[in-house]
């Protein structure tokens, strides 16, 4: 399996693109609505068959009912084609997400314009944000990964919470995620050679 690692395009303080995306049962979710009352959002990319993902799929169930309880909350979106991985599609999401005890809404962005918006490149890609929708930490979750022998913790994305709370951005440098490419429609594949205008509203 090719690892890829995340872009960093999204800056510091940028605002988190909008979206309104169905979960797996059809309701819609949008940032505006997931972020209201809360003290900041967590957003995931995410899939269901990839093993960089369920390394850390149950660890993840568990970090995110804690910061939920801190004023956080957390999102998981999968954009891959499931025309090519049918074992993404929405019918499969429900099931896995109950299988490894995921509480919040997992959410389906058919058009991949979500992640696009994201510069989402990995599953699974991180991105925190304060109660304003300004990012204050992307990267991984913590130093494991599929056959490292190491458990998942979520040490690094803890401590990003921690900071987020205190009032201040994660210190850079950010370690990227990694995982498996984010599966692109043919002919819909990103350029990420260039910077994206991601930093601004």
């Amino acid at each position: 399996m090719a690892e890829v690692p995340s872009t960093f395009f999204m800056k510091p303080g940028a605002f988190a693109p909008d979206f309104t995306l169905p979960d797996c049962d059809g309701h819609a979710y949008s940032l505006s609505n997931l972020l209201s009352g809360k003290k900041g959002l967590l957003i995931a990319f995410v899939c269901n068959h990839c093993p960089f993902v369920t390394h850390l799929a149950e660890s993840l169930g568990d970090f995110a009912d804690r910061i939920a309880k801190k004023g956080v909350a957390t999102v998981a979106i999968s954009a891959n084609d499931t025309a090519r991985y049918p074992a993404d599609g929405p019918d499969k999401m429900g099931p896995f997400a109950l299988e490894v005890g995921w509480q919040f809404p997992y959410l389906y962005d058919e058009s991949q314009e979500v992640a696009k918006a994201y510069a989402a490149a990995c599953t699974p890609d991180f991105y925190l944000f304060d109660a304003g929708g300004r990012l204050t930490y992307a990267g991984q979750y913590d130093d494991s990964r599929p056959g490292s022998g190491q458990s998942p913790s979520g040490a690094n994305l803890a401590a990003a919470v921690d900071d987020l709370l205190a009032g201040s951005p994660t210190a850079e440098p950010w370690y990227p995620s990694s995982g498996c490419s984010i599966k692109w429609r043919p002919g819909y594949e990103p350029d990420y050679s260039s910077e994206l205008d991601l930093n601004r509203r």
